[in-house]
């Protein structure tokens, strides 16, 4: 498949779910995160960081696309925006370090984005074993707003929980798949 054919891809997935279709934002989600962690370990790795810190930055990516897709104008190309989150978010992470960040050109991110197939594959399965790992309860929440793109409120509603509890299981979740992930890889 084509770097285009990816984009046009994930553009449409994104318009579906900003109507509300949790599958397109589900698709969107898994399709779009073997490239921004492959671009995120490429970047620890020239600025000399481990490279289990890639997956930080990967879910402070995918909280800010969540946080920030409504401000996608969906008459433009979704790559320069993904890349810019990408990017902004990279730098943040490298800040909270101490580390001084790289440079993330253009040419990083359309080098990423042209990545295999494979890749995607190997993350659906990853996602779905990890999710399988956590307690039920932390794996409903993270499904309702990390994959279905729901918002807190409607994930506490749907789950009978408060917005609170939502947000903070929501947060345990991502912290530990975080940990499990690294583990896993280390």
């Amino acid at each position: 498949m084509t770097t285009g054919r990816r984009e046009a891809d994930w553009a449409e997935w994104m318009r579906a779910a900003r109507a509300g279709d949790a599958a397109a934002y589900r698709r969107f989600l898994l399709g779009v995160a073997p490239y921004l962690r492959a671009l995120a370990r490429r970047s620890c790795q020239r600025a000399g960081l481990p490279r289990e810190e890639a997956e930080d930055v990967v879910q402070d990516v995918l909280l800010a696309i969540h946080l920030k897709r409504h401000s996608w104008d969906a008459a433009r190309p979704i790559g320069p925006w993904l890349a810019a989150i990408t990017r902004n978010r990279l730098i943040d992470g490298f800040r909270r370090r101490g580390a001084r960040p790289p440079e993330v050109s253009l040419a990083l991110v359309a080098e990423t984005l042209a990545a295999g197939e494979g890749e995607a594959a190997d993350a659906r399965h990853d996602v779905g074993r990890l999710l399988a790992q956590l307690a039920p309860r932390q794996r409903q929440v993270v499904e309702a707003v990390s994959i279905e793109g729901r918002s807190a409120g409607e994930a506490a509603a749907r789950l009978r929980m408060s917005e609170g509890a939502v947000r903070v299981t929501l947060h345990r979740a991502l912290k530990l798949l975080a940990a499990l992930h690294r583990k896993e890889t280390a």
